[in-house]
């Protein structure tokens, strides 16, 4: 009976038709490249720098962005559903919230979805104020001047007790759940360009997060944005994907009508639903051979910033080497918003300081310096030489514009050494300082191959007027803690613009922000002063006065010696597409697409 139970349904199964084979899944789209310095962390109250920043901006956003393709820049709603609303006095700012944006599923939420509210946008802007943050971005509300942020932050720096983070602040208010207003002390023209667009620093952060991770949040980024930390090995490898409660969300954009390379782009991605890939994975890669080589074996879909010790072989005289434009590669050139610079320590007994002997010390160390033989040698000609700390496509920068700043001229450095007693006094054929103890520059440097380039060259540079120079060598995070907290006397870094007003630059220069943005702890009334008028002024012929003024004070004083602004070579693999280097921000993952069809297995 059994056997006959089992021919029948064997006949049976044979009978019945085949069950229709499931459609082969979509392959996932992943998107691999490699930053040059690893992460510092990932709450964006606690950063400054732009490896970092790179990756919060596409956790979080904020209520205003950037067009991706407008040259020049246009700021646009992104969780903000307008236009700000400004008084005529530009003093009052209302901001309407789009509904039906939620935060990222996260434990933290109980189980419950959690739409974004005006509320969220008042506590971000709380924890910047809070001194326990210690937040290197506070410059920028302090010198904003929220009615009573100022204060309250005061007073807690005084107390020492804990943030109150229910206190009211009369110049931040959510006026109802959508609804957000800050009213300001003085009239502030760029408010939005300064503090409510870039999705890297100013975006919402629900209290619950924080709250439920304490000191661990930065290894639980919880945002708005069209990503999601999955995987994350410090300083190695972290690992992002799509953010599946991300809101239905179109790629738009307005380029030029002459910038041929932002139409192409435009018409192959024009309302394509964003983010188009699925997978992001970031590898921290602080060598230059290691990372060209890995592009170059097709590990990674694009290289950002070409090394400069290869851009001979990968874009001599800006243009795609022939052998890359064979394989279909394709390279993108952008002078860009940001300047290289060496920052002297004003607090250091030997470099630092107002007095004529230390002014004339460090702008005698500048004189030495070729930052043309550094632009030629070690970054390959990819870069322009700089006259002030001004970046391309911002306010301010007039490319017709010359200063001591960018003159090389070593008979004059040592005429200024000799003429403030900077002497050999022993014969040793070094010079020594005025007090006659021996004179030796520490400049803190990192263990890569261009450092090593420029280093080389600075050695030369002061050998050749006396000047002994000796080399701290640590890596990037090290470094910047060592300038944040002043343990340093000279250290080359590089700053980028984060708004299309050049203002920015100058808060390298501004005494309150001395610590946090102003690495070198510059502190001059004048400068401050004129740095204050700007903010209220609206853009125009007094303006720019203030900035040609602004100027003539950093090249006078020289706490930075401003080399160089860089031109950054990014090259893309063939199937990859959409990448077109953002100038006041940080996102771009969202904007670009993946062929899996024609990406190598990996």
């Amino acid at each position: 009976m059994k056997l006959l139970l089992a021919a029948l349904a064997t006949c049976l199964s044979l009978l019945a038709p085949a069950r229709a084979a499931e459609p082969p899944a979509d392959p996932v789209r992943t998107l691999r490249y490699a930053l040059p310095n690893a992460e510092t962390g990932l709450d964006p109250v606690r950063l400054s720098d732009i490896y970092s920043r790179a990756l919060t901006s596409h956790i979080f956003e904020s209520l205003y962005t950037y067009d991706p393709l407008a040259r020049p820049t246009k700021i646009v709603p992104l969780i903000a559903a307008a236009e700000p609303e400004i008084s005529a006095d530009f003093k009052t700012f209302t901001i309407r919230v789009r509904p039906g944006i939620y935060f990222a599923d996260d434990p933290a939420f109980k189980g419950r979805r959690r739409e974004v509210t005006a509320a969220d946008f008042v506590y971000s802007i709380k924890r910047y104020a809070d001194p326990a943050n210690n937040a290197p971005g506070w410059s920028q509300y302090e010198e904003t001047g929220i009615v009573g942020l100022n204060e309250l932050r005061e007073q807690l720096a005084r107390s020492r007790k804990p943030f109150p983070y229910d206190a009211v602040v009369e110049g931040l208010k959510a006026l109802d759940r959508y609804t957000l207003q800050i009213r300001t002390k003085e009239a502030r023209p760029r408010l939005v360009e300064y503090i409510l667009a870039g999705n890297d620093l100013y975006g919402a952060v629900a209290r619950e997060v924080v709250e439920f991770y304490g000191e661990q949040v930065s290894e639980h980024p919880v945002g708005t944005g069209p990503f999601v930390l999955k995987a994350w090995r410090r300083s190695s490898q972290l690992v992002f994907e799509r953010n599946p409660a991300y809101r239905e969300r179109h790629y738009e954009a307005q380029p030029a009508p002459g910038d041929a390379e932002a139409q192409a782009i435009y018409a192959r991605l024009k309302g394509r639903r964003i983010p188009m890939v699925d997978r992001v994975v970031v590898d921290v890669i602080v060598e230059s051979q290691p990372r060209w080589l890995a592009f170059l074996n097709k590990e990674h879909d694009f290289i950002e910033r070409v090394p400069e010790d290869f851009i001979t072989q990968a874009a001599p005289g800006r243009k795609i080497a022939p052998n890359l434009a064979k394989r279909g590669m394709h390279a993108l050139f952008t002078l860009a918003p940001d300047s290289t610079l060496t920052c002297f320590n004003m607090d250091d007994p030997v470099v630092g300081g107002m007095e004529p002997a230390k002014v004339a010390l460090r702008r005698a160390i500048s004189l030495a310096y070729d930052a043309a033989r550094e632009i030629q040698l070690a970054r390959r000609c990819q870069a322009e030489p700089a006259q002030s700390p001004l970046m391309p496509s911002t306010s301010g920068f007039d490319p017709a514009f010359k200063s001591e700043m960018g003159d090389y001229d070593p008979a004059r450095a040592r005429a200024l050494l000799d003429m403030y007693g900077y002497v050999d006094r022993d014969g040793d054929g070094w010079r020594d300082l005025p007090d006659g103890s021996p004179l030796v520059i520490t400049r803190n440097t990192e263990p890569k191959s261009l450092n090593r380039a420029i280093d080389e060259l600075w050695d030369q540079s002061l050998r050749a007027v006396g000047i002994r120079l000796q080399l701290k060598i640590q890596q990037w995070p090290e470094n910047l803690k060592a300038a944040q907290s002043g343990h340093y006397q000279m250290w080359p870094v590089a700053f980028s613009a984060a708004q299309p007003d050049g203002q920015g630059s100058l808060q390298l220069y501004y005494g309150p922000a001395a610590g946090t943005t102003n690495l070198a702890r510059f502190k001059d009334a004048r400068f401050d002063a004129l740095y204050d008028r700007m903010q209220a002024l609206p853009d125009g012929p007094e303006r720019e006065a203030l900035f040609r003024e602004a100027k003539r004070i950093a090249a006078a004083y020289m706490p930075y010696k401003v080399q160089a602004h860089r031109v950054i070579t990014d090259i893309e693999q063939p199937w990859m597409t959409g990448y077109y280097r953002p100038l006041f921000w940080q996102d771009f993952w969202q904007f670009v697409d993946i062929d899996p069809a024609r990406q190598p297995v990996r």
